[in-house]
């Protein structure tokens, strides 16, 4: 097993700006020396919910993508606030987007974006037994939910208007552990 390298010095590259950017000076096992960057997360962690209406039927929305100017069908996700769970964040954020909440809450594993320079995880939580409640959002407009079958997710993940890794990984992640293979 690989030995992390030690961290000889950090410090915060654009302090106040954007982005909270830290640079890392590194040394390796083998005694070789690299200098990282990497995106620092900020707040609680996030989550990512996949809210199942029945055994093989989950409940997707479509909503405005700011980052590529085009509308994204996806899961139910968001930030969590300070002072709740994951599991209470999942069912805030499923009242917020979908209009349900879940009585049976379960976390199947974290998720990262890009873990090569970004220190976010997100928090995948399975939603079962859901009932109808809404919160207020802070959405600009009403979210188009969709229901998609879970046998079908290769049609899904063709479309050009379904293209966000941690949807695709959280599906195929929840597929499995509800076939029963688990989440390793």
């Amino acid at each position: 097993m690989s030995k992390l390298p030690k961290i000889k010095k950090r410090e915060k590259v654009d302090p106040g700006g954007m982005y909270n950017i830290e640079r890392l000076e590194l040394e390796f096992s083998n005694g070789e020396e690299r200098v990282y960057q990497r995106l620092l997360t900020s707040g609680l962690g996030a989550v990512i919910i996949v809210p199942m209406l029945d055994e093989n039927t989950v409940m997707l929305v479509k909503e405005y993508a700011a980052g590529i100017h085009a509308y994204e069908i996806g899961l139910p996700k968001g930030r969590l606030e300070r002072g709740e769970s994951i599991l209470e964040g999942a069912n805030r954020e499923l009242k917020e987007e979908i209009g349900y909440g879940a009585r049976n809450l379960e976390e199947l594993t974290a998720i990262t974006l890009a873990p090569g320079y970004m220190t976010h995880k997100t928090h995948l939580v399975l939603a079962r037994d859901l009932y109808s409640e809404s919160l207020p959002g802070d959405e600009p407009e009403p979210l188009e939910c969709i229901p998609w079958s879970l046998d079908d997710l290769a049609s899904l993940v063709s479309r050009d208007d379904c293209t966000e890794g941690r949807t695709i990984a959280a599906l195929y992640i929840a597929r499995e552990y509800l076939r029963g293979g688990g989440t390793s």
